[in-house]
């Protein structure tokens, strides 16, 4: 890391290189966001981090408490207050388990239900960690009742933003055939190449139509390396 990107203020810092990288009182300095008193956000949190033992310590106390300390009026309170509590909230939700994709099959149950009755073609893309887990997943494009529009670079910029092993294809026929079209083939070789390239596999192809599916991997039409055979 450059000396120039130490210098930079949290919030340069955060979208340049993320989060993780601030230190707690940078942290506070975007929460407060405004100084008082000739003196900055951060010298403000400083000030603010040093009447506590502890960030634990610091999340227990309440919105009055915050108060009490100079530069810390009740907008940069309550913001403090709200910020402490959606922590908390957060820690009691469960974590949900991450759909997991071995096969078309496991595709067409997670995504049959939201894509087997739109009207128009919708043409969703799955990341996939190693474990062929879901990373998160994302609407490429939307067409008209008989196509959609797809850009490779586009997908796989966001594949390569995600940190994702591998991607897996998906759109819906509103006509309810589940059977390629020359357009589809097409996308698919593209895709795969794409993918090849940036070393970003593309593990399958899924139509959905109405209550059934055709997998490309499973037809051999392309180079993909079908799901069910993946360890």
């Amino acid at each position: 890391m450059s000396p120039n990107s130490l210098q930079q203020f949290p919030r340069e810092k955060l979208f340049n290189h993320g989060t993780e990288i601030l230190s707690d009182v940078e942290l506070l300095a975007l929460i407060i966001g405004t100084g008082a008193r000739n003196r900055s956000a951060t010298q403000v949190g400083e000030s603010f981090l040093r009447s506590y033992p502890s960030i634990r310590e610091m999340a227990s106390r309440g919105v009055r408490d915050f108060l009490s300390h100079e530069g810390i009026g009740p907008t940069k309170a309550a913001r403090l207050a709200a910020t402490f509590e959606l922590g908390r909230r957060l820690s009691r939700i469960p974590r949900e388990a991450a759909a997991s994709f071995r096969s078309p099959a496991d595709v067409f149950r997670e995504y049959g239900p939201f894509l087997k009755d739109l009207k128009r073609e919708v043409f969703k893309v799955i990341l996939l960690n190693t474990a062929h887990v879901r990373i998160a997943d994302f609407t490429a494009s939307e067409g008209g009742l008989a196509s959609s529009i797809v850009e490779p670079r586009l997908i796989f910029r966001r594949a390569i933003l995600e940190h994702a092993a591998a991607v897996i294809c998906i759109h819906n026929h509103p006509s309810g055939n589940p059977e390629p079209s020359k357009e589809d083939r097409l996308v698919t070789r593209q895709l795969v190449e794409a993918g090849r390239v940036v070393g970003i596999p593309v593990r399958d192809h899924v139509i959905i139509a109405g209550d059934t599916y055709t997998s490309l991997a499973e037809r051999g039409m392309t180079a993909i390396t079908p799901l069910n055979t993946m360890s």
